[in-house]
Protein backbone atom coordinates (compact mmCIF):
# COMPACT_ATOMS: atom_id res chain seq x y z
CA UNK A 1 0.00 0.00 0.00
CA UNK A 2 2.82 2.37 0.91
CA UNK A 3 4.46 1.55 -2.40
CA UNK A 4 1.30 2.61 -4.28
CA UNK A 5 1.10 5.93 -2.43
CA UNK A 6 4.76 6.59 -3.12
CA UNK A 7 4.33 5.91 -6.83
CA UNK A 8 3.12 8.24 -9.55
CA UNK A 9 0.11 5.93 -10.14
CA UNK A 10 -1.04 6.31 -6.54
CA UNK A 11 -0.46 10.06 -6.47
CA UNK A 12 -2.20 10.59 -9.81
CA UNK A 13 -5.11 8.34 -8.81
CA UNK A 14 -5.47 10.08 -5.43
CA UNK A 15 -5.32 13.51 -7.07
CA UNK A 16 -7.99 12.67 -9.66
CA UNK A 17 -10.13 10.89 -7.03
CA UNK A 18 -9.97 13.80 -4.59
CA UNK A 19 -10.75 16.26 -7.35
CA UNK A 20 -13.75 14.26 -8.63
CA UNK A 21 -14.94 13.56 -5.07
CA UNK A 22 -14.80 17.25 -4.23
CA UNK A 23 -16.70 18.16 -7.40
CA UNK A 24 -19.31 15.45 -6.74
CA UNK A 25 -19.70 16.60 -3.14
CA UNK A 26 -20.32 20.22 -4.16
CA UNK A 27 -22.65 19.17 -6.98
CA UNK A 28 -24.58 16.83 -4.64
CA UNK A 29 -25.04 19.55 -2.00
CA UNK A 30 -26.22 22.05 -4.58
CA UNK A 31 -28.46 19.47 -6.23
CA UNK A 32 -30.04 18.40 -2.92
CA UNK A 33 -30.68 22.01 -1.98
CA UNK A 34 -32.16 22.61 -5.39
CA UNK A 35 -34.36 19.51 -5.20
CA UNK A 36 -35.60 20.38 -1.72
CA UNK A 37 -36.55 23.88 -2.80
CA UNK A 38 -37.98 22.55 -6.04
CA UNK A 39 -40.20 19.97 -4.37
CA UNK A 40 -41.37 22.46 -1.73
CA UNK A 41 -42.19 24.95 -4.46
CA UNK A 42 -43.99 22.25 -6.40
CA UNK A 43 -45.99 21.37 -3.27
CA UNK A 44 -46.92 25.04 -2.74
CA UNK A 45 -48.05 25.39 -6.34
CA UNK A 46 -50.01 22.14 -6.10
CA UNK A 47 -51.74 23.29 -2.89
CA UNK A 48 -52.47 26.64 -4.49
CA UNK A 49 -54.13 25.03 -7.48
CA UNK A 50 -56.12 22.66 -5.30
CA UNK A 51 -57.23 25.54 -3.03
CA UNK A 52 -58.41 27.58 -5.99
CA UNK A 53 -60.29 24.56 -7.33
CA UNK A 54 -61.91 23.92 -3.94
CA UNK A 55 -63.03 27.55 -3.61
CA UNK A 56 -64.60 27.42 -7.04
CA UNK A 57 -66.33 24.11 -6.35
CA UNK A 58 -67.70 25.49 -3.08
CA UNK A 59 -69.17 28.52 -4.85
CA UNK A 60 -70.50 26.36 -7.66
CA UNK A 61 -72.26 23.97 -5.24
CA UNK A 62 -73.56 26.55 -2.83
CA UNK A 63 -77.13 25.64 -2.05
CA UNK A 64 -76.66 22.04 -3.12
CA UNK A 65 -76.13 18.99 -0.98
CA UNK A 66 -72.87 18.80 0.87
CA UNK A 67 -72.31 15.17 -0.05
CA UNK A 68 -71.89 15.82 -3.75
CA UNK A 69 -69.44 18.64 -3.06
CA UNK A 70 -67.49 16.45 -0.60
CA UNK A 71 -67.21 13.67 -3.14
CA UNK A 72 -65.82 16.00 -5.78
CA UNK A 73 -63.33 17.71 -3.44
CA UNK A 74 -62.21 14.45 -1.79
CA UNK A 75 -61.53 13.10 -5.22
CA UNK A 76 -59.36 16.16 -6.04
CA UNK A 77 -57.29 15.90 -2.87
CA UNK A 78 -54.61 13.22 -2.72
CA UNK A 79 -54.03 10.97 0.24
CA UNK A 80 -51.49 13.30 1.92
CA UNK A 81 -53.61 16.49 1.48
CA UNK A 82 -56.50 17.78 3.62
CA UNK A 83 -58.56 20.97 3.53
CA UNK A 84 -60.92 22.96 5.77
CA UNK A 85 -62.97 26.08 4.92
CA UNK A 86 -63.47 28.67 7.68
CA UNK A 87 -64.95 32.10 7.80
CA UNK A 88 -63.19 35.16 9.06
CA UNK A 89 -64.42 34.54 12.58
CA UNK A 90 -62.86 31.10 12.74
CA UNK A 91 -65.97 28.97 12.30
CA UNK A 92 -65.50 25.80 10.27
CA UNK A 93 -67.75 25.80 7.30
CA UNK A 94 -66.54 22.64 5.56
CA UNK A 95 -63.97 19.94 6.29
CA UNK A 96 -62.67 17.71 3.49
CA UNK A 97 -60.72 14.45 3.43
CA UNK A 98 -59.78 14.77 7.06
CA UNK A 99 -59.08 11.58 8.96
CA UNK A 100 -57.33 10.63 12.14
CA UNK A 101 -56.58 13.57 14.45
CA UNK A 102 -59.07 15.85 12.74
CA UNK A 103 -60.28 17.84 15.76
CA UNK A 104 -56.78 18.47 17.15
CA UNK A 105 -55.40 19.59 13.76
CA UNK A 106 -58.35 21.93 13.16
CA UNK A 107 -57.97 23.34 16.66
CA UNK A 108 -54.28 24.08 15.94
CA UNK A 109 -55.17 25.70 12.62
CA UNK A 110 -57.94 27.82 14.12
CA UNK A 111 -55.53 29.02 16.76
CA UNK A 112 -53.44 30.59 13.99
CA UNK A 113 -55.88 33.51 13.42
CA UNK A 114 -53.51 35.36 11.11
CA UNK A 115 -54.28 32.69 8.53
CA UNK A 116 -57.92 33.60 8.08
CA UNK A 117 -58.88 36.80 9.95
CA UNK A 118 -59.44 39.87 7.72
CA UNK A 119 -57.58 38.45 4.75
CA UNK A 120 -57.71 40.21 1.42
CA UNK A 121 -59.02 38.13 -1.40
CA UNK A 122 -56.08 36.64 -3.24
CA UNK A 123 -53.70 37.34 -0.34
CA UNK A 124 -52.35 33.81 0.06
CA UNK A 125 -50.25 32.75 3.01
CA UNK A 126 -47.94 29.76 3.29
CA UNK A 127 -46.68 28.42 6.57
CA UNK A 128 -44.98 25.28 7.88
CA UNK A 129 -46.23 23.87 11.19
CA UNK A 130 -45.71 20.84 13.39
CA UNK A 131 -49.05 19.05 13.72
CA UNK A 132 -50.23 15.63 14.87
CA UNK A 133 -49.90 12.86 12.31
CA UNK A 134 -53.05 11.80 10.52
CA UNK A 135 -51.86 8.21 10.23
CA UNK A 136 -49.97 7.53 13.43
CA UNK A 137 -51.05 8.28 16.97
CA UNK A 138 -48.95 10.48 19.23
CA UNK A 139 -46.62 11.31 16.37
CA UNK A 140 -45.94 14.87 15.22
CA UNK A 141 -45.19 15.70 11.60
CA UNK A 142 -44.26 18.77 9.65
CA UNK A 143 -47.03 20.17 7.49
CA UNK A 144 -47.15 22.73 4.74
CA UNK A 145 -50.24 24.98 5.20
CA UNK A 146 -51.69 27.29 2.54
CA UNK A 147 -54.36 29.89 3.34
CA UNK A 148 -56.41 30.81 0.29
CA UNK A 149 -59.03 33.56 0.96
CA UNK A 150 -62.02 33.81 -1.40
CA UNK A 151 -65.45 35.46 -1.56
CA UNK A 152 -68.53 33.29 -1.51
CA UNK A 153 -71.52 33.75 -3.79
CA UNK A 154 -73.45 35.09 -0.84
CA UNK A 155 -70.86 37.83 -0.49
CA UNK A 156 -69.33 36.51 2.67
CA UNK A 157 -65.54 36.09 2.91
CA UNK A 158 -63.99 32.72 3.71
CA UNK A 159 -60.62 31.00 3.51
CA UNK A 160 -59.58 27.60 2.31
CA UNK A 161 -56.97 26.19 4.71
CA UNK A 162 -55.34 23.37 2.82
CA UNK A 163 -52.51 21.44 4.47
CA UNK A 164 -50.31 18.61 3.41
CA UNK A 165 -47.74 16.50 5.26
CA UNK A 166 -44.19 17.17 4.07
CA UNK A 167 -43.39 13.47 4.32
CA UNK A 168 -44.45 13.15 0.73
CA UNK A 169 -42.03 15.92 -0.26
CA UNK A 170 -39.31 14.30 1.86
CA UNK A 171 -39.93 10.93 0.29
CA UNK A 172 -39.58 12.45 -3.15
CA UNK A 173 -36.43 14.28 -2.08
CA UNK A 174 -35.04 11.11 -0.50
CA UNK A 175 -35.65 9.12 -3.67
CA UNK A 176 -33.95 11.79 -5.68
CA UNK A 177 -31.09 11.89 -3.15
CA UNK A 178 -30.64 8.12 -3.44
CA UNK A 179 -30.47 8.46 -7.19
CA UNK A 180 -27.87 11.25 -6.81
CA UNK A 181 -25.73 9.17 -4.40
CA UNK A 182 -25.99 6.14 -6.66
CA UNK A 183 -24.89 8.28 -9.56
CA UNK A 184 -22.01 9.64 -7.45
CA UNK A 185 -20.93 6.12 -6.48
CA UNK A 186 -21.03 5.00 -10.11
CA UNK A 187 -19.07 8.13 -11.08
CA UNK A 188 -16.55 7.32 -8.31
CA UNK A 189 -16.05 3.80 -9.65
CA UNK A 190 -15.75 5.02 -13.23
CA UNK A 191 -13.36 7.76 -12.13
CA UNK A 192 -11.21 5.24 -10.26
CA UNK A 193 -11.16 2.89 -13.24
CA UNK A 194 -10.29 5.59 -15.75
CA UNK A 195 -7.79 7.19 -13.34
CA UNK A 196 -5.93 3.88 -13.00
CA UNK A 197 -6.23 3.30 -16.73
CA UNK A 198 -4.91 6.78 -17.52
CA UNK A 199 -2.18 6.66 -14.90
CA UNK A 200 -1.11 3.21 -16.10
CA UNK A 201 -0.93 4.44 -19.66
CA UNK A 202 1.21 7.34 -18.48
CA UNK A 203 3.32 5.63 -15.86
CA UNK A 204 4.08 2.36 -17.68
CA UNK A 205 6.42 4.12 -20.13
CA UNK A 206 7.80 6.12 -17.21
CA UNK A 207 8.58 2.92 -15.29
CA UNK A 208 10.33 1.54 -18.35
CA UNK A 209 12.21 4.80 -18.59
CA UNK A 210 13.20 4.53 -14.91
CA UNK A 211 14.56 1.02 -15.49
CA UNK A 212 16.43 2.26 -18.55
CA UNK A 213 17.86 5.15 -16.49
CA UNK A 214 19.12 2.65 -13.88
CA UNK A 215 20.75 0.65 -16.68
CA UNK A 216 22.42 3.84 -17.93
CA UNK A 217 23.67 4.55 -14.41
CA UNK A 218 25.27 1.08 -14.39
CA UNK A 219 27.17 1.92 -17.58
CA UNK A 220 24.95 0.04 -20.05
CA UNK A 221 24.73 2.81 -22.63
CA UNK A 222 23.19 0.53 -25.27
CA UNK A 223 19.84 0.61 -23.44
CA UNK A 224 17.01 1.45 -25.87
CA UNK A 225 13.37 2.34 -25.16
CA UNK A 226 10.66 1.23 -27.63
CA UNK A 227 8.74 4.18 -29.06
CA UNK A 228 5.09 3.03 -29.34
CA UNK A 229 3.33 6.38 -28.94
CA UNK A 230 3.33 9.64 -30.86
CA UNK A 231 2.41 11.84 -27.89
CA UNK A 232 4.65 13.56 -25.34
CA UNK A 233 5.55 10.19 -23.78
CA UNK A 234 6.74 8.90 -27.16
CA UNK A 235 8.70 12.10 -27.74
CA UNK A 236 10.25 11.71 -24.29
CA UNK A 237 11.28 8.12 -25.13
CA UNK A 238 12.84 9.34 -28.39
CA UNK A 239 14.71 12.08 -26.51
CA UNK A 240 15.85 9.50 -23.93
CA UNK A 241 17.25 7.23 -26.65
CA UNK A 242 19.05 10.18 -28.24
CA UNK A 243 20.41 11.13 -24.82
CA UNK A 244 21.71 7.57 -24.30
CA UNK A 245 23.47 7.57 -27.67
CA UNK A 246 24.94 11.02 -27.08
CA UNK A 247 25.98 10.04 -23.56
CA UNK A 248 27.69 6.91 -24.86
CA UNK A 249 29.51 8.97 -27.49
CA UNK A 250 30.59 11.57 -24.91
CA UNK A 251 31.70 8.89 -22.44
CA UNK A 252 33.77 7.18 -25.14
CA UNK A 253 35.21 10.54 -26.14
CA UNK A 254 36.06 11.38 -22.53
CA UNK A 255 37.55 7.90 -22.04
CA UNK A 256 39.73 8.32 -25.13
CA UNK A 257 40.84 11.77 -24.01
CA UNK A 258 41.51 10.45 -20.51
CA UNK A 259 43.58 7.56 -21.89
CA UNK A 260 45.41 9.98 -24.16
CA UNK A 261 46.16 12.32 -21.26
CA UNK A 262 47.15 9.34 -19.10
CA UNK A 263 49.50 8.06 -21.81
CA UNK A 264 50.99 11.51 -22.24
CA UNK A 265 51.49 11.92 -18.50
CA UNK A 266 52.94 8.41 -18.19
CA UNK A 267 55.36 8.93 -21.07
CA UNK A 268 56.51 12.31 -19.79
CA UNK A 269 59.91 12.44 -18.16
CA UNK A 270 58.74 15.37 -16.05
CA UNK A 271 56.72 14.85 -12.86
CA UNK A 272 53.18 16.28 -13.10
CA UNK A 273 50.84 16.72 -10.10
CA UNK A 274 47.34 18.22 -10.09
CA UNK A 275 46.14 19.78 -6.82
CA UNK A 276 42.68 20.63 -5.52
CA UNK A 277 41.84 24.02 -4.05
CA UNK A 278 42.52 22.62 -0.55
CA UNK A 279 46.03 21.54 -1.72
CA UNK A 280 45.11 17.84 -1.79
CA UNK A 281 46.52 15.78 -4.67
CA UNK A 282 44.02 14.85 -7.40
CA UNK A 283 46.23 13.33 -10.09
CA UNK A 284 49.88 12.37 -10.51
CA UNK A 285 51.94 10.48 -13.06
CA UNK A 286 54.43 7.67 -12.21
CA UNK A 287 57.36 10.10 -12.19
CA UNK A 288 55.51 12.21 -9.64
CA UNK A 289 54.83 9.15 -7.47
CA UNK A 290 58.55 8.39 -7.36
CA UNK A 291 59.27 12.00 -6.50
CA UNK A 292 56.69 12.06 -3.69
CA UNK A 293 58.13 8.85 -2.24
CA UNK A 294 61.53 10.51 -2.23
CA UNK A 295 60.05 13.56 -0.47
CA UNK A 296 58.00 11.53 2.06
CA UNK A 297 58.31 13.14 5.49
CA UNK A 298 60.21 16.09 4.05
CA UNK A 299 57.58 18.62 5.24
CA UNK A 300 56.24 17.15 8.49
CA UNK A 301 55.22 20.55 9.91
CA UNK A 302 52.81 21.17 7.04
CA UNK A 303 51.57 17.57 7.06
CA UNK A 304 51.97 17.59 3.27
CA UNK A 305 54.15 15.43 0.99
CA UNK A 306 55.64 18.50 -0.70
CA UNK A 307 58.74 20.25 0.65
CA UNK A 308 57.93 23.54 2.35
CA UNK A 309 59.55 25.58 -0.45
CA UNK A 310 57.30 23.93 -3.05
CA UNK A 311 54.27 24.19 -0.75
CA UNK A 312 54.78 27.95 -0.43
CA UNK A 313 54.87 28.21 -4.22
CA UNK A 314 51.62 26.23 -4.43
CA UNK A 315 49.94 28.47 -1.83
CA UNK A 316 50.98 31.56 -3.76
CA UNK A 317 49.74 30.19 -7.09
CA UNK A 318 46.27 29.29 -5.69
CA UNK A 319 45.87 32.33 -3.41
CA UNK A 320 46.94 34.99 -5.93
CA UNK A 321 45.98 33.26 -9.21
CA UNK A 322 49.50 33.64 -10.56
CA UNK A 323 51.84 31.28 -12.36
CA UNK A 324 54.92 30.59 -10.28
CA UNK A 325 58.21 29.28 -11.67
CA UNK A 326 61.51 28.75 -9.90
CA UNK A 327 64.56 26.49 -9.71
CA UNK A 328 65.21 24.84 -6.36
CA UNK A 329 67.77 22.48 -4.87
CA UNK A 330 66.05 19.78 -2.82
CA UNK A 331 68.00 16.98 -1.20
CA UNK A 332 70.99 17.47 -3.48
CA UNK A 333 68.76 17.41 -6.59
CA UNK A 334 67.99 20.39 -8.80
CA UNK A 335 64.42 20.96 -10.08
CA UNK A 336 62.78 23.56 -12.29
CA UNK A 337 59.25 23.89 -10.82
CA UNK A 338 56.35 25.53 -12.65
CA UNK A 339 52.94 25.85 -10.93
CA UNK A 340 49.94 27.22 -12.84
CA UNK A 341 46.41 27.80 -11.43
CA UNK A 342 43.45 25.83 -12.83
CA UNK A 343 40.16 27.63 -13.37
CA UNK A 344 36.51 26.56 -13.30
CA UNK A 345 34.81 29.41 -15.14
CA UNK A 346 35.95 32.45 -13.10
CA UNK A 347 36.96 30.68 -9.89
CA UNK A 348 40.15 28.78 -9.10
CA UNK A 349 39.62 25.06 -8.59
CA UNK A 350 43.25 24.06 -8.04
CA UNK A 351 46.67 24.07 -9.68
CA UNK A 352 48.95 21.90 -11.81
CA UNK A 353 52.65 21.59 -11.00
CA UNK A 354 55.39 20.38 -13.35
CA UNK A 355 58.71 19.26 -11.86
CA UNK A 356 61.66 18.93 -14.23
CA UNK A 357 64.73 17.22 -12.82
CA UNK A 358 67.71 19.37 -13.82
CA UNK A 359 70.27 17.45 -11.76
CA UNK A 360 71.77 15.72 -14.77
CA UNK A 361 71.79 19.00 -16.64
CA UNK A 362 73.66 20.61 -13.77
CA UNK A 363 76.13 17.72 -13.80
CA UNK A 364 76.61 18.12 -17.54
CA UNK A 365 77.07 21.85 -17.14
CA UNK A 366 79.67 21.21 -14.44
CA UNK A 367 81.38 18.61 -16.60
CA UNK A 368 81.37 21.01 -19.49
CA UNK A 369 82.84 23.81 -17.41
CA UNK A 370 85.39 21.43 -15.85
CA UNK A 371 86.21 20.05 -19.29
CA UNK A 372 86.86 23.51 -20.67
CA UNK A 373 88.94 24.46 -17.63
CA UNK A 374 90.95 21.23 -17.76
CA UNK A 375 91.54 21.39 -21.48
CA UNK A 376 92.57 25.00 -21.22
CA UNK A 377 94.96 24.12 -18.42
CA UNK A 378 96.40 20.99 -20.05
CA UNK A 379 96.82 22.52 -23.50
CA UNK A 380 98.42 25.66 -22.20
CA UNK A 381 101.84 24.02 -21.55
CA UNK A 382 102.30 22.22 -24.92
CA UNK A 383 100.98 25.21 -26.82
CA UNK A 384 103.38 27.48 -24.98
CA UNK A 385 106.25 25.13 -25.76
CA UNK A 386 105.22 24.88 -29.41
CA UNK A 387 104.97 28.63 -29.65
CA UNK A 388 108.25 29.25 -27.85
CA UNK A 389 110.38 26.77 -29.79
CA UNK A 390 108.83 27.70 -33.14
CA UNK A 391 109.50 31.40 -32.47
CA UNK A 392 113.10 30.51 -31.53
CA UNK A 393 113.59 28.71 -34.85
CA UNK A 394 111.90 31.53 -36.79
CA UNK A 395 113.96 34.23 -35.04
CA UNK A 396 117.20 32.28 -35.71
CA UNK A 397 118.08 31.90 -32.04
CA UNK A 398 119.56 28.45 -32.65
CA UNK A 399 123.13 28.49 -33.84
CA UNK A 400 123.69 24.89 -34.85
CA UNK A 401 121.83 22.29 -36.83
CA UNK A 402 121.88 20.01 -33.83
CA UNK A 403 120.02 22.57 -31.66
CA UNK A 404 117.51 23.19 -34.42
CA UNK A 405 116.76 19.46 -34.78
CA UNK A 406 116.40 19.14 -31.00
CA UNK A 407 113.81 21.94 -30.99
CA UNK A 408 111.98 20.38 -33.95
CA UNK A 409 111.89 17.06 -32.08
CA UNK A 410 110.44 18.79 -29.01
CA UNK A 411 107.79 20.47 -31.20
CA UNK A 412 106.99 17.08 -32.76
CA UNK A 413 106.69 15.35 -29.35
CA UNK A 414 104.45 18.08 -27.94
CA UNK A 415 102.20 18.00 -31.02
CA UNK A 416 101.86 14.24 -30.60
CA UNK A 417 101.09 14.80 -26.92
CA UNK A 418 98.37 17.32 -27.89
CA UNK A 419 96.97 14.85 -30.42
CA UNK A 420 96.79 12.10 -27.76
CA UNK A 421 95.21 14.53 -25.34
CA UNK A 422 92.49 15.59 -27.79
CA UNK A 423 91.86 11.96 -28.79
CA UNK A 424 91.52 10.90 -25.14
CA UNK A 425 89.26 13.84 -24.38
CA UNK A 426 86.96 12.96 -27.26
CA UNK A 427 86.86 9.30 -26.24
CA UNK A 428 86.13 10.20 -22.63
CA UNK A 429 83.39 12.63 -23.65
CA UNK A 430 81.71 9.93 -25.76
CA UNK A 431 81.95 7.43 -22.89
CA UNK A 432 80.54 9.79 -20.27
CA UNK A 433 77.63 10.73 -22.55
CA UNK A 434 76.74 7.01 -22.87
CA UNK A 435 77.75 6.64 -26.50
CA UNK A 436 80.43 4.01 -25.94
CA UNK A 437 79.91 0.93 -28.12
CA UNK A 438 81.11 -2.48 -26.92
CA UNK A 439 81.61 -5.53 -29.09
CA UNK A 440 81.41 -8.25 -26.45
CA UNK A 441 82.64 -11.72 -27.36
CA UNK A 442 83.90 -14.73 -25.36
CA UNK A 443 87.39 -13.84 -24.11
CA UNK A 444 89.86 -16.38 -22.63
CA UNK A 445 91.03 -14.18 -19.85
CA UNK A 446 94.22 -16.10 -18.93
CA UNK A 447 95.39 -16.03 -22.55
CA UNK A 448 94.53 -12.31 -22.73
CA UNK A 449 96.60 -11.47 -19.65
CA UNK A 450 99.55 -13.53 -20.98
CA UNK A 451 99.35 -11.57 -24.23
CA UNK A 452 99.54 -8.33 -22.24
CA UNK A 453 102.66 -9.68 -20.50
CA UNK A 454 104.19 -10.39 -23.91
CA UNK A 455 103.25 -6.93 -25.20
CA UNK A 456 105.09 -5.09 -22.38
CA UNK A 457 107.94 -7.55 -21.83
CA UNK A 458 110.45 -5.47 -23.76
CA UNK A 459 109.30 -2.23 -22.15
CA UNK A 460 109.65 -3.80 -18.70
CA UNK A 461 113.06 -5.19 -19.59
CA UNK A 462 114.26 -1.75 -20.72
CA UNK A 463 112.96 -0.24 -17.47
CA UNK A 464 114.62 -3.05 -15.47
CA UNK A 465 111.23 -4.08 -14.02
CA UNK A 466 110.20 -7.68 -13.54
CA UNK A 467 106.77 -8.30 -15.24
CA UNK A 468 104.86 -11.51 -14.40
CA UNK A 469 101.42 -13.19 -14.19
CA UNK A 470 100.28 -15.06 -11.08
CA UNK A 471 97.06 -17.11 -11.22
CA UNK A 472 95.65 -20.51 -10.34
CA UNK A 473 92.76 -20.21 -12.79
CA UNK A 474 92.48 -22.63 -15.73
CA UNK A 475 93.20 -21.49 -19.26
CA UNK A 476 89.57 -22.23 -20.18
CA UNK A 477 88.23 -19.39 -18.01
CA UNK A 478 86.03 -17.21 -20.24
CA UNK A 479 84.38 -13.80 -19.76
CA UNK A 480 82.19 -11.78 -22.11
CA UNK A 481 84.09 -8.60 -22.94
CA UNK A 482 85.26 -6.26 -25.68
CA UNK A 483 88.88 -7.36 -26.14
CA UNK A 484 90.07 -4.09 -27.68
CA UNK A 485 88.58 -2.02 -24.87
CA UNK A 486 90.00 -4.32 -22.21
CA UNK A 487 93.41 -4.08 -23.87
CA UNK A 488 93.09 -0.29 -23.71
CA UNK A 489 92.44 -0.49 -19.95
CA UNK A 490 95.35 -2.81 -19.14
CA UNK A 491 97.73 -1.03 -21.53
CA UNK A 492 97.17 2.10 -19.50
CA UNK A 493 97.47 0.35 -16.12
CA UNK A 494 100.57 -1.69 -17.00
CA UNK A 495 102.28 1.26 -18.68
CA UNK A 496 101.64 3.45 -15.60
CA UNK A 497 102.86 0.68 -13.28
CA UNK A 498 106.12 0.19 -15.22
CA UNK A 499 106.79 3.92 -15.51
CA UNK A 500 106.30 4.48 -11.78
CA UNK A 501 108.23 1.42 -10.57
CA UNK A 502 111.94 1.98 -9.79
CA UNK A 503 114.72 -0.16 -11.26
CA UNK A 504 114.75 -3.65 -9.84
CA UNK A 505 111.07 -3.45 -8.94
CA UNK A 506 108.30 -5.74 -10.06
CA UNK A 507 104.89 -5.43 -11.74
CA UNK A 508 102.59 -8.39 -11.15
CA UNK A 509 99.31 -9.26 -12.93
CA UNK A 510 96.78 -11.52 -11.18
CA UNK A 511 93.51 -13.37 -11.91
CA UNK A 512 91.20 -14.38 -9.04
CA UNK A 513 87.57 -15.53 -8.91
CA UNK A 514 85.11 -14.50 -6.14
CA UNK A 515 81.42 -15.51 -6.35
CA UNK A 516 80.10 -14.26 -9.72
CA UNK A 517 82.92 -11.78 -10.29
CA UNK A 518 86.46 -12.20 -11.57
CA UNK A 519 89.15 -9.81 -10.34
CA UNK A 520 92.04 -8.80 -12.63
CA UNK A 521 94.80 -7.08 -10.70
CA UNK A 522 97.86 -4.95 -11.61
CA UNK A 523 100.19 -4.34 -8.67
CA UNK A 524 103.59 -2.63 -8.52
CA UNK A 525 106.35 -2.09 -5.97
CA UNK A 526 106.76 1.62 -6.51
CA UNK A 527 106.26 4.45 -4.04
CA UNK A 528 102.50 4.14 -4.47
CA UNK A 529 99.68 6.64 -4.50
CA UNK A 530 99.04 8.43 -1.18
CA UNK A 531 95.99 7.19 0.74
CA UNK A 532 94.32 10.61 0.61
CA UNK A 533 94.50 10.70 -3.21
CA UNK A 534 93.10 7.22 -3.91
CA UNK A 535 89.38 8.30 -4.03
CA UNK A 536 90.15 10.94 -6.68
CA UNK A 537 92.62 9.33 -9.05
CA UNK A 538 89.88 8.30 -11.53
CA UNK A 539 88.89 11.93 -12.08
CA UNK A 540 90.20 13.55 -15.25
CA UNK A 541 93.47 15.45 -14.96
CA UNK A 542 93.69 14.76 -11.23
CA UNK A 543 97.30 15.18 -10.04
CA UNK A 544 98.31 12.96 -7.15
CA UNK A 545 101.70 12.74 -5.50
CA UNK A 546 104.70 13.67 -7.60
CA UNK A 547 105.57 10.00 -7.71
CA UNK A 548 102.55 9.71 -10.02
CA UNK A 549 103.01 12.80 -12.15
CA UNK A 550 102.52 12.72 -15.87
CA UNK A 551 105.94 13.97 -16.69
CA UNK A 552 106.62 11.08 -19.01
CA UNK A 553 104.04 11.95 -21.63
CA UNK A 554 100.73 10.85 -20.06
CA UNK A 555 97.54 12.79 -20.77
CA UNK A 556 96.05 12.42 -17.28
CA UNK A 557 92.89 10.81 -18.74
CA UNK A 558 93.89 7.17 -18.82
CA UNK A 559 92.37 6.18 -15.47
CA UNK A 560 89.13 8.11 -16.18
CA UNK A 561 88.84 6.24 -19.52
CA UNK A 562 89.58 2.92 -17.80
CA UNK A 563 86.84 3.54 -15.23
CA UNK A 564 84.23 4.28 -17.97
CA UNK A 565 85.23 1.14 -19.91
CA UNK A 566 84.89 -1.10 -16.83
CA UNK A 567 81.51 0.40 -15.89
CA UNK A 568 80.30 -0.13 -19.48
CA UNK A 569 81.14 -3.85 -18.92
CA UNK A 570 78.96 -3.73 -15.74
CA UNK A 571 82.15 -4.05 -13.74
CA UNK A 572 84.27 -1.75 -11.60
CA UNK A 573 87.83 -0.57 -11.00
CA UNK A 574 89.42 0.56 -7.78
CA UNK A 575 92.92 1.27 -6.41
CA UNK A 576 94.36 0.34 -3.02
CA UNK A 577 97.71 0.54 -1.32
CA UNK A 578 99.87 -2.55 -1.56
CA UNK A 579 100.56 -4.76 1.46
CA UNK A 580 104.13 -3.45 1.73
CA UNK A 581 104.47 -0.67 -0.82
CA UNK A 582 103.22 0.32 -4.24
CA UNK A 583 99.66 0.38 -5.57
CA UNK A 584 97.19 -2.36 -6.55
CA UNK A 585 94.54 -1.74 -9.25
CA UNK A 586 91.63 -4.23 -9.17
CA UNK A 587 89.39 -4.59 -12.23
CA UNK A 588 86.25 -6.66 -11.55
CA UNK A 589 84.18 -8.25 -14.34
CA UNK A 590 80.99 -10.32 -14.04
CA UNK A 591 81.01 -13.88 -15.40
CA UNK A 592 78.72 -16.90 -15.38
CA UNK A 593 80.36 -19.49 -13.14
CA UNK A 594 77.79 -22.15 -14.17
CA UNK A 595 79.12 -22.16 -17.71
CA UNK A 596 82.77 -22.57 -16.74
Amino acid sequence: MIRIWNSIVGKLWATILLLVSFVLFIVTLLLLEFLDNFHTKQAEESLQREAATISKIVNDHEGQTKSSMHLIIDDILDAETNAVIVDHEGRVLYSFHTTGSKEEIERKLLSEKNLFQSPAVGDQKVKEMILPSLTEKEVMEQYLILSYPFEQVSGKEASVLIYQSLNAVHRTTKSTTNIVFLSAFIAFLLTTFFAFFLSTRITLPLRKMKQAAFELSKGNFDTHLPVTQNDEIGQLATAFNQMGRQLKYNIELIKQEKEQVSNILTSMTDAVITFNQDYSILLKNPQAELLLKKWYGYNEKKNHPLPKEVFHMLEHAISFSEQVEDELELGGQFYVISISPLYSENSIRGAVAVFRDMTEQHKLDKLRSDFIANVSHELRTPISMLQGYSEAIIDGVVSTEEERMEMVQIIHDESKRMSRLVTDLLNLARMESGHIQLHENPLFIVEFMERMITKFSQVAKDAQVHLSLQTDEPASLIVMADEDRMEQVFTNLIDNAIRHTPDGGAVTLGIHRSNSMIDLTVSDTGVGIPEKDLPFIFERFYKADKARTRGKGGTGLGLAIAKNIMEAHHGSILATRGDVKGTVFICSLPFDSLKQ
